[in-house]
């Protein structure tokens, strides 16, 4: 049991890995860290103020981080509180995440999803209370790219018998997105050069998440996680 509920962390991260390479964060990353920096592009390259902006990228990670957990607790507080009706919810979620992933996939168009949301966050440029909300602004601007994966997590989390295991849920594919920005913030002039070989496979990452979405609701619908363990 313990090895499957691991299985699932894993999958959570990959989630998040293949979310920050999605044509919606990756293009958006540098833009990101001059805006929460206050910094040029230019200035960022050439290493200035190069401990202060790691420690602020820290801070925006812990931003958006705060919001995932929070919604991933409450999801399962929510599937808790259903018990009477958790099969009904896990398979009901398993169907709407295998839909997420077809749509990903580019096999079913759902027109919704393509709509992006933007808030303004003000100017918070420079200071660690401005990273942290503009961490928090980022969580809640849902992208097309992020929206179906995110929201599969959560049912996944929603289905959760824990509220601790909700929260991992999301606090792994918060790290999934997190870490690799850490690693840009780091390495900024090498993750652009990779970045760009990244963008010529778009397509493919997209349909790749896609094709874990439809994977993951499958295995949802049937309650079988553990064959990813052998158990």
């Amino acid at each position: 049991m313990e090895t499957t509920q691991n299985s699932t962390l894993l999958l959570s991260f990959a989630a998040g890995l293949l979310s920050f390479a999605s044509p919606c964060i990756l293009p958006l990353i540098p833009a990101y860290l001059s805006y929460i920096t206050g910094a040029s592009i230019e200035n960022l390259k050439a290493g200035g103020l190069y401990k202060k902006n790691i420690l602020l990228s820290l801070v925006f990670v812990l931003g958006f981080t705060a919001v995932f957990t929070i919604l991933g607790a409450s999801a399962t507080w929510l599937g808790r509180h259903m018990l009477m009706k958790q099969e009904i919810i896990r398979k009901t979620g398993a169907v709407i995440i295998v839909l997420f992933g077809l749509h990903l996939a580019g096999i079913l168009k759902i027109k919704p999803l393509y709509r992006q949301k933007r808030i303004s966050s003000g100017k918070t440029a420079g200071n660690y209370a401005g990273a942290f909300v503009i961490g928090m602004v980022f969580a809640f601007g849902w992208t097309p790219c992020v929206g179906p994966v995110l929201a599969s997590i959560l049912i996944m989390a929603s289905a959760e018998e824990s509220l601790s295991r909700g929260i991992l849920l999301l606090f792994f594919y918060s790290m999934g997105i997190g870490l690799p920005f850490i690693i840009t913030a780091l390495f900024l002039n090498k993750a652009l050069s990779v970045f760009t070989g990244i963008k010529r496979h778009y397509r493919k990452i997209e349909t790749a998440t896609g094709i874990l979405l439809i994977a993951l609701g499958i295995l949802m619908f049937f309650n079988k996680f553990r064959v990813f363990t052998g158990l």
